[in-house]
């Protein structure tokens, strides 16, 4: 880039474009915690994981059919492995967590999205870290070792809370795939990659349910509010949102993108005080210290954000 479109250009992450498609996302991604808790009153985790992935495949098959011929064939393989690692793997981890936590405490731990984000792109993207982003990684990651020790609404190093490393390992799926996106995907339109994200693991998904009574389920009347949740993590949560997330990283940074995670956790706080869930001050502190954290991490000089 020339030094003269660097001062005349502002930064992306400042445009009101970006912040309005990251506070849509955050209220979109922040309900699912809890669409997740009431999809699972019946439907199974497997039924809830890759039953939201399948309902996505669905949601976008009419855009993989009409993109068939345009799509590069080196890029196939990336595709895959982005499906597995940003929504079929972290649905399931996620959904298995959350029938032992609360979906407020599985939303507080999506906040170290950007921890995991960029940590794996200095170790594997070739991407450069500063001092106050590697305070705010070890400030981001306390606050989570405050949460995954949490037990009974007090800390003990007695025991880990392993329903909570769960969804931190869903995290660093998350942070490996966006890193994957910002790499091999920033050339393509944001509704045609995410399409075909969904291309493999769609189907791959759809062999697994039919081992399940996902289809029965979804098909009984009295399963109305359940599978209405079903659809709205497949075709809102994981479908829409997540084109307009990569479109987020085209107009902005990986890192940026991933901080929508700010308002994520209090979004699922929210929910889980409207759900009557127990919300200790100990969770709330936190959550406050990880995003902190998150906070340090994001923050990058104008100059660096251009280069």
């Amino acid at each position: 880039m020339r030094k003269s479109t660097v001062l005349i250009t502002p930064s992306p992450t400042q445009t009101p474009l970006v912040w309005g498609l990251l506070v849509l996302l955050a209220l979109v991604w922040g309900s699912s915690f809890i669409m997740i808790k009431k999809s699972l009153l019946v439907y199974s985790v497997t039924e809830v994981a890759a039953g939201r992935v399948f309902l996505a495949f669905v949601f976008f098959l009419p855009i993989l059919l009409k993109s068939r011929k345009s799509i590069p064939r080196p890029l196939l393989g990336y595709f895959f492995l982005s499906g597995l690692l940003g929504y079929l793997l972290p649905a399931f981890l996620i959904a298995f967590a959350t029938t032992q936590i609360s979906s407020a405490l599985a939303g507080t731990l999506n906040a170290l999205s950007p921890m995991f984000t960029m940590i794996i792109g200095v170790l594997f993207f070739t991407q450069r870290s500063t001092r106050l982003q590697t305070i705010g990684l070890l400030i981001a990651l306390a606050g989570a070792l405050m949460l995954v020790f949490t037990r009974n609404g007090s800390v003990s190093f007695t025991g880990v809370n392993s329903y909570a490393l769960l969804a931190v390992l869903a995290t660093v799926c998350y942070g490996t795939n966006i890193n994957l996106v910002a790499r091999h995907f920033g050339g393509l339109p944001p509704l045609v990659s995410t399409a075909w994200i969904f291309a493999g693991v769609g189907p791959l998904s759809f062999g697994i349910l039919l081992a399940t009574d996902f289809f029965p389920k979804m098909s009984n009347p009295d399963n109305l509010l359940p599978s209405l949740f079903m659809i709205c993590l497949g075709v809102l949560a994981s479908g829409l949102m997540s084109v307009l997330f990569n479109r987020v990283i085209q107009l902005s940074s990986a890192v940026f993108a991933a901080s929508v995670t700010y308002l994520m956790p209090i979004v699922a706080l929210s929910w889980g005080l409207l759900d009557h869930e127990s919300v200790g001050v100990l969770q709330w502190i936190g959550t406050l210290i990880i995003l902190v954290g998150v906070y340090l991490i994001n923050r990058r000089k104008r100059s660096q954000e251009n280069t």
